[in-house]
C-alpha cells in the first residue's frame, strides 16, 4: 500500500507548495492527509466487504450497476495515465541535472519516446521480465526519501540551523489548490485494492493497511517538506527541490546522488504502471465491457500485448501534451471523482442484502461519506482548455462504451434464449 502511494509527488511538489505557502507549507501535507483520511475511512469499510479482484471498479459496479462501473474505469484510466505522465515528466526534470537540454522540445520528445518505448517492449515480451525489472526499483524511492530526511536533519543539527516553520495563515482559498495537488501525492492506494482476489484475507487486512499507509506517508511527506524549506530559501527553489537541497547541504555530488535516486524511482514507477495497469483493459474485455480484442494474448509471449500497446501510446500522448504540474492537476481532479464514487457507495452497499457484511464498520459512516464528497467538490479545480477538452473526450468515451456494452448485453441475452429454445 505504501509503495503504491509514494510516487512522483513528493519529488516534484515541495517547491510548488513552498512557493505558494512558504514556511507554512508542511501544514498543507497534514491538511491533505486529513482530507485523504476521510476518503480512506470510507474505502476501509467498502473494501472490507469484498474478497474479489477489481477494486474501485468492483465496488462501484456492485453499488450502482454496470454503466456506472464502466464510467469509473474510464476515470481510473485518466487518473493512472496522467499520474504516470507526470512521473515521466519528472524523469526529464531530474535528468536535466546531468543534461540541461533534456527539457527542450526535440530532446524531450526523443527521450520520452525511447524511455516509454523501451519499457513497453520489455513488458510486451514477457510479464516475468517486466515484474523483475519493476521489483529491482521499487525500494529505491523509499531509500532515497529516508536517507534524504535523515541526512537533512543531521545537517540542520550539525549546522545549528533552525527548522523553518510558520503557522497557517491567509484565506482558505489560498490553500485549496496546494491541497488539491497534494491529494495527488496521497493517491494510488486504490491500486493495491485491485488484487483482492489474490490476497489472503483482504476483508480484514485492507482497513489496517490503509490506516498504516496514511500515517507512514504523511510522516515521510511532511518531514521531506520540512527539511527542504529549512535548507533551501524560497528564492532558490527549483523544479528539482530535493536535488537543490542536497546541493546546498553536500555540494554537487549530493545533488547528483539524489537525482540518480529520483531517476531510478521514476523509472521503476513507470515500469510498474506499464506492467500492471494494462491488465485493467484486459479485465474489462474479459467481462464483456470492452471489445474482445482488448483481451488478446500474444501467441508467443503470452502477454496482453494489445492492452499494453494501447496504454503505452496513451501514456506517451499525455506525457507530451502536458508538463509535470498539468498532469498532476488533471490526475488529482480525476481522483476526486474516482474516490468520491467509492465514498458514495458506502451507504448504498449497507442497504444491499446480497453484499457481504463489512468486517470493518465505520462509525458515523454516513457522516464520513458526506464530508468526503463535500471535500471533493470543494477542491474540484477550474480546468484550462486542454483539461476541458480531455474531460469532454472522456465523457464521449464513457457514453459510447456504455451504449456498446448495453447492446452487447442484449445481444448475448437473445443468443442465450435462442440456444435454450433450440
Amino acid at each position: 500500500m505504501i509503495n503504491c502511494i509514494i510516487g512522483s509527488g513528493v519529488f516534484g511538489l515541495p517547491s510548488v507548495i513552498a512557493g505558494a505557502l512558504g514556511n507554512a507549507s508542511p501544514f498543507a501535507w497534514i491538511f491533505a492527509a486529513a482530507a485523504t483520511g476521510l476518503v480512506m475511512a470510507c474505502f476501509a469499510e467498502v473494501a472490507s466487504r469484498f474478497d474479489q479482484s477489481g477494486g474501485v471498479y468492483l465496488y462501484t459496479r456492485t453499488a450502482f450497476g454496470r454503466s456506472f462501473g464502466i464510467a469509473i474505469v474510464w476515470i481510473g484510466w485518466l487518473t493512472r495515465l496522467t499520474a504516470a505522465a507526470a512521473n515521466a515528466n519528472l524523469f526529464l526534470i531530474y535528468l536535466a541535472e546531468f543534461w540541461p537540454g533534456a527539457k527542450s522540445t526535440v530532446p524531450r520528445v526523443i527521450i520520452l519516446t525511447l524511455l516509454l518505448g523501451f519499457l513497453t517492449a520489455v513488458n510486451y515480451v514477457g510479464v516475468k521480465k517486466g515484474a523483475t525489472q519493476s521489483n529491482l526499483f521499487t525500494v529505491a524511492k523509499l531509500v532515497t526519501l529516508v536517507a534524504f530526511i535523515v541526512a537533512g536533519l543531521a545537517f540542520v543539527t550539525f549546522k545549528h540551523m533552525p527548522l523553518a516553520i510558520a503557522l497557517p495563515s491567509g484565506p482558505p482559498k489560498f490553500w485549496l489548490h496546494p491541497v488539491l495537488l497534494l491529494m495527488f501525492a496521497y493517491g494510488g492506494y486504490e491500486t493495491a485494492l485491485m488484487v483482492g482476489g489474490e490476497a489472503k484475507d483482504p476483508r480484514r487486512d485492507y482497513p489496517f493497511a490503509l490506516a498504516v499507509a496514511l500515517v507512514v506517508c504523511a510522516l515521510i511527506y511532511t518531514m521531506t517538506q520540512w527539511v527542504i524549506i529549512s535548507v533551501v530559501p524560497v528564492r532558490l527553489m527549483t523544479d528539482r527541490p530535493m536535488a537543490t537541497a542536497a546541493q546546498l547541504m553536500f555540494g554537487l555530488w549530493g545533488s547528483r546522488l539524489v537525482s540518480v535516486g529520483v531517476l531510478v524511482s521514476c523509472y521503476g514507477y513507470l515500469s510498474a504502471n506499464i506492467l500492471g495497469f494494462p491488465r485493467i483493459l484486459f479485465a474489462q474485455a474479459e467481462r464483456g465491457d470492452m471489445p474482445a480484442w482488448g483481451a488478446a494474448v500474444h501467441e508467443k509471449f503470452h502477454t496482453p500485448h494489445v492492452a499494453i500497446v494501447i496504454f503505452a501510446i496513451c501514456l506517451w500522448f499525455f506525457s507530451l501534451i502536458g508538463n509535470f504540474q498539468w498532469n498532476v492537476a488533471i490526475s488529482a481532479m480525476a481522483r476526486l471523482i474516482y474516490y468520491a464514487s467509492v465514498c458514495a457507495a458506502l451507504p448504498v452497499l449497507r442497504r444491499k442484502k446480497e453484499v457481504p457484511e463489512a468486517q470493518f464498520r465505520l462509525p458515523l459512516g454516513n457522516v464520513f461519506t458526506l464530508l468526503a464528497v463535500a471535500v471533493s467538490f470543494l477542491l474540484f479545480p477550474k480546468l484550462d482548455s486542454r483539461g476541458l477538452l480531455i474531460m469532454g473526450v472522456l465523457a464521449v468515451c464513457i457514453i459510447l462504451n456504455s451504449v456498446w456494452a448495453a447492446r452487447r448485453g442484449k445481444a448475448d441475452s437473445r443468443e442465450v434464449q435462442t440456444t435454450g429454445n433450440n
